[in-house]
């Protein structure tokens, strides 16, 4: 039976993620309240930003910022936007 949480990103019942995706609290804050449609969208994005901005994982200031942006990506609030990107059309 599929899990359904209302997602904080789309404020609405969707599918919910199939175990948290990271360790500890914020794993299962992003498992409870962030939909694996949500999730989906973020990690298109992280590898747009990753790319655009050369973004080094193994740096612990690139990590803390991908982080920041994944915050306010599921918030709601103004993420940063990989710059001069046209998604393909449908």
């Amino acid at each position: 039976m599929t899990r359904t949480i209302m997602c904080r990103k789309y404020k609405e019942q969707l599918e919910g993620l199939e175990r948290p995706p990271y360790p500890g609290a914020k794993g299962q804050d992003i498992y409870d309240h962030v939909s694996a449609k949500a999730w989906a969208d973020w990690q298109k994005h992280q590898t747009l930003l990753i790319n655009e901005k050369r973004l080094n994982m193994m740096n612990a200031e690139d990590r803390k910022y991908l982080q920041g942006e994944m915050d306010k990506f599921f918030s709601g609030e103004d993420y940063a936007k990989a710059e001069g990107y046209v998604p393909p059309a449908e």
